[in-house]
């Protein structure tokens, strides 16, 4: 693999070398108020990219994974029961971890390739007279299948059945690369992490808790210490975590967030829109078809690609990474073998997105599938180039 290029896999996400930079930092004493000055306008940065006036946002030295254990143990008490869909991997491992904790879970079995079923929610909601459900779960973006659910409409069919249940989504490889409304979604928790749109390394979860979801902390009683946001909140108002912080990927946090709001969050979104909508136009000119059921669900940070029957989408992956030194992602869990992944979220350019899906026709020409080279690096350019009429239009 080589170092020089750019990475397609839905994360860890190719890193700005300043941010690089901002991370690998002298090490300063972490219960002075110079912490304090990385901490806060983390927080603060996070809580806007939340598009939220009032979530308390907490920060630990994990991933996305220990951000969802963040969630579940600071509200939910053992044998409590939680509504899921189970839609694709991630959505599979967070059903997983609930039932480790010992949390009675109604799954909804949903194809892979859909999204989140909120009519089917608000069945079961409503049928919930005695308000026994405490939790819905929802995955934003699955990012096995490239889908992108709706969580305003999740939002609904909960005030529908007029049930109090708590919402926690997972917005791993969504927030900070397509729009996420925490206050105006109602949502309760927010779970996300530093190496997808915050565009670090691996290490840092990040949750985003409402008010509602802070008061059920009073009353929750599964099992935490490390993931304690109470333990988390006291050490904030100290300027301090309540153990060792990893300073300088919070420093790097720091400057990813500045980079994101000094952008736009609406031009963010935009771009991230604009290269998916590149490769998708590239996938449709190779003559397949992506994972993600229709173009409602379509992601805008990860295309999960259909290859014909019988071909193990698998060896692309192989192939461009060992040929090429380029790295893609392999498909996961019931479409493993069945997709490959491309990534096309963080730092990202259009002129970047065409080196990749160069490399993925290459790769698919020498593993002898019918495809025109050049066909589909020309149908994103198509689409990308400055010159194209439509695109001023629409700017």
């Amino acid at each position: 693999m080589s170092f020089q290029n750019p990475v397609f896999i839905p994360g860890p996400t190719n890193m700005p070398e300043a941010i690089r930079k901002a991370c690998d930092m002298p090490t300063i004493d972490h219960r002075s108020p110079l912490f304090g000055g990385i901490l806060h306008p983390c927080l603060d940065g996070v809580r806007k990219v939340l598009k939220s006036d009032a979530a308390h946002v907490f920060i630990f030295p994990a991933t996305g994974t220990g951000g969802w254990e963040t969630a579940l143990t600071n509200t939910l008490s053992p044998g409590d029961r939680v509504l899921a869909a189970r839609n694709g991997m991630f959505s599979h491992r967070w059903i997983d971890m609930c039932q480790r904790h010992k949390l009675d879970v109604d799954v909804v079995e949903t194809p892979w390739g859909h999204g989140v079923p909120a009519d089917r929610y608000e069945e079961i909601l409503t049928a919930d007279t005695g308000h026994g459900i405490k939790a819905v779960l929802a995955t934003h973006n699955e990012t096995a299948t490239g889908v992108k659910s709706d969580i305003a409409a999740v939002r609904r069919a909960l005030d529908a059945a007029g049930h109090p249940a708590l919402l926690l989504v997972d917005g791993v490889s969504s927030i900070g690369s397509m729009d996420f409304r925490f206050d105006d979604w109602g949502v309760d928790v927010a779970v996300t992490g530093s190496q997808k749109g915050f565009m670090l390394p691996a290490g840092l979860a990040i949750a985003g808790f409402s008010d509602k979801a802070m008061e059920a902390t009073a009353t929750a009683a599964l099992p935490r210490t490390f993931f304690d946001v109470k333990d988390m909140q006291k050490g904030y108002d100290s300027d301090a975590f309540p153990y060792t912080p990893p300073v300088g990927l919070m420093n790097g946090l720091r400057l990813s967030l500045d980079m994101l709001l000094d952008e736009g969050l609406e031009n963010v979104f935009a771009r991230h829109h604009r290269i998916a909508e590149g490769v998708r136009r590239a996938v449709g000119a190779w003559g397949l078809e992506l994972c993600a059921a229709s173009p409602e669900l379509y992601s805008d940070s990860v295309s999960a690609i259909r290859t014909p029957e019988g071909f193990n989408a698998t060896d692309i992956v192989t192939l461009a990474a060992r040929d090429y030194g380029m790295a893609f992602g392999v498909g996961l869990g019931e479409v493993a073998g069945k997709v490959f992944r491309i990534g096309h979220l963080g730092m990202l350019t259009d002129a970047m997105m065409l080196s990749g899906l160069g490399v993925a026709e290459m790769a698919m020409v020498d593993l002898g599938l019918d495809i025109t080279l050049g066909s589909g690096v020309a149908a994103a350019q198509e689409h990308y180039r400055h010159g194209n009429t439509a695109r001023k239009a629409a700017a």
